[in-house]
């Protein structure tokens, strides 16, 4: 298997609400393991509480979660967002569609300075997406 970097989000109890919305925006197999399900104690779980997630789409993405155990601090923050990117802009429009439902758009999917068509978002589960359509060469 060839080497990979995924993002892998951290939630506080809707893990498994937001990656089937993840599935529901990108499509692919979504797989889930919850705490109870890998024998975690539940003093050191949360039952059917997310231990692992993973979603990987026909489009080659992995993207990956869990629900912060009980006890242990979850600290969102803005110093991560995903990017999607790329020259197939029905895709990614579509993409963005999706995303936005719920979201607050900092800056609408519009053409940038660069040439490309960019926007940014932060979804319904306070998870920032960036979003850049690659110009046409003409």
């Amino acid at each position: 298997m060839q080497s990979r970097l995924n993002p892998y989000i951290s939630f506080k109890g809707d893990a498994r609400e937001a990656m089937e919305f993840y599935t529901s925006v990108f499509g692919g197999k979504l797989t889930i393991n919850t705490f109870a399900e890998s024998h975690v104690p539940e003093s050191m779980g949360s039952g059917d509480k997310v231990m692992h997630a993973m979603l990987e789409t026909d489009a080659g993405f992995v993207l990956m979660a869990s629900d912060t155990p009980e006890g242990m601090p979850h600290n969102p923050g803005n110093n991560v967002q995903i990017s999607l990117s790329g020259d197939n802009a029905t895709e990614l429009q579509g993409y963005w569609d999706k995303l936005s439902a719920g979201a607050a758009v900092s800056m609408p999917l519009d053409k940038a300075p660069w040439g490309d068509t960019f926007g940014m978002l932060t979804d319904k589960f306070g998870i920032g997406w960036m979003v850049n359509i690659t110009a046409p060469n003409t």
